[in-house]
């Protein structure tokens, strides 16, 4: 994971050092641009690949959100592409309905329980969070004013698991009365996939787009669950 992602910096950084500005124009445009910016999205998630048994009792929005860092780098001769680098964390949650996911068993496959008789939780989640390399291929239409330009960006994104746990919220009964109002959390990397490989693409005016990713990595280790794949949707929020 650490060679990849090194090779990946190495990379960005050796195509940005031939972004410079094409004319006087342009440099003036430059300098008066920052060069980093921070990129937060705000989404819902989503899984491809599930079981039937498991994919009913998904709920319908499972919202999460990412935060980077970025540095963003023009190119020579094209000025409205550019290419963008970054370093931050992304996150992942999963809202299930009388459905567990026992990630602290013993077991060679991942357990998925369903509680529909018994004892279950209002609020049950599993949930990820990644330190993540961005890297985006960018377009402005309008480079002397980006806030009111059409941008797009096409990108991939390396991650490495930092964090993985589910957690349980308000305790019911089979009738739905309420047990509790503890919150119960386990935390363990060993079923998942630590690292997450996802491809990207934004489209947007000004500072607000919409942005899309989805996983060409498996969310869980080969044989301990289905070739489960993730994916988010949602709002976007960055200078370029």
């Amino acid at each position: 994971m650490r060679k990849l992602l090194f090779t990946l910096v190495a990379f960005t950084i050796s195509i940005a050092s031939f972004a410079q500005p094409e004319n006087k124009k342009n440099t003036s445009i430059i300098e008066t641009r920052s060069a980093d910016h921070f990129m937060i999205q705000l989404g819902t998630n989503f899984w491809t690949g599930t079981a039937d048994s498991v994919k009913n009792t998904i709920k319908g929005f499972n919202r999460s959100a990412n935060l980077y860092v970025m540095l963003d780098k023009q190119f020579k001769n094209s000025p409205k592409f550019s290419l963008g680098i970054g370093v931050g964390v992304g996150t992942t949650n999963i809202y299930f309905k009388k459905m567990e996911a026992k990630i602290t068993a013993n077991n060679s496959k991942l357990p998925f329980i369903r509680t529909d008789t018994g004892n279950n939780y209002k609020k049950y989640k599993i949930a990820a969070a990644f330190l993540e390399v961005p890297l985006e291929l960018r377009f402005t239409s309008n480079i002397d004013n980006p806030n009111k330009a059409i941008k797009a960006a096409l990108g991939v994104k390396v991650g490495t698991l930092i964090n993985a746990h589910t957690k349980g919220k308000n305790l019911l009964n089979s009738a739905g009365s309420k047990l509790n109002g503890f919150t119960y959390k386990e935390s363990s990397k060993a079923f998942f996939n630590t690292t997450r490989i996802a491809l990207t693409a934004r489209v947007g005016y000004g500072i607000y787009s919409i942005f899309g990713s989805y996983a060409i990595s498996n969310v869980f280790k080969d044989g301990v669950a289905p070739d489960i794949k993730s994916g988010q949707i949602g709002i976007c929020i960055s200078g370029l």
